[in-house]
């Protein structure tokens, strides 16, 4: 062993995955070692848990804090996600970790729609407003028309994210310099 390298396993066990050799070698063995060699190999059982908590018609992640896992639902953004959690009284921990009592008050808080415009309301009242601009021909509803920026930003070469990807014009070449 001295100086001199293992040899490489050969092409077909190097394909073969940890779980598919761990199982060939547990066949290998003598029959008296295969039960308990097939035990050791099998999944632990998994726990029933529920993947998502469903508050204000949004499934939230469980294996985030409260706070970041209000912010999935439309509307809610940081700050007042803290603010719900203040007035509510909810402890900041994992979504996995509440009690029904504690989901209950935050979809109780986030249902009073005199406090929370969220969800399918926002967007119906965001796109009227866009609609109602787009009606009435002022200068704001022209530029949504044209998918162009409203707040007065420079075209030429920035505002990407509204006029979408760069389209080449045919003919369009910079005039050779003089030399």
């Amino acid at each position: 062993a001295c100086g001199r390298r293992p040899t490489p396993p050969p092409p077909q066990a190097r394909m073969l995955g940890a779980q598919t050799q761990l199982r060939a070698a547990a066949l290998s063995r003598p029959a008296a070692a295969r039960p308990a060699a097939r035990a050791t190999l099998r999944a632990a059982p998994r726990r029933d848990v529920a993947v998502c908590a469903r508050v204000a018609g949004v499934d939230i992640p469980n294996n985030k804090r409260v706070e970041v896992a209000l912010t999935y639902v439309y509307g809610v953004g940081p700050t007042k996600a803290k603010d719900i959690l203040a007035v509510t009284g909810v402890e900041n921990k994992r979504v996995r970790e509440l009690s029904e009592d504690e989901l209950t008050l935050l979809r109780n808080e986030l249902a009073d729609t005199d406090k929370h415009m969220l969800e399918g309301d926002l967007r119906r009242v965001r796109l009227g407003n866009v609609k109602r601009l787009i009606d009435t021909q002022c200068y704001r509803g022209k530029r949504h028309q044209n998918n162009l920026p409203c707040r007065g930003q420079k075209t030429k070469t920035n505002a990407r994210q509204r006029k979408g990807k760069k389209v080449a014009i045919a003919g369009k070449k910079k005039a050779p310099t003089a030399r």
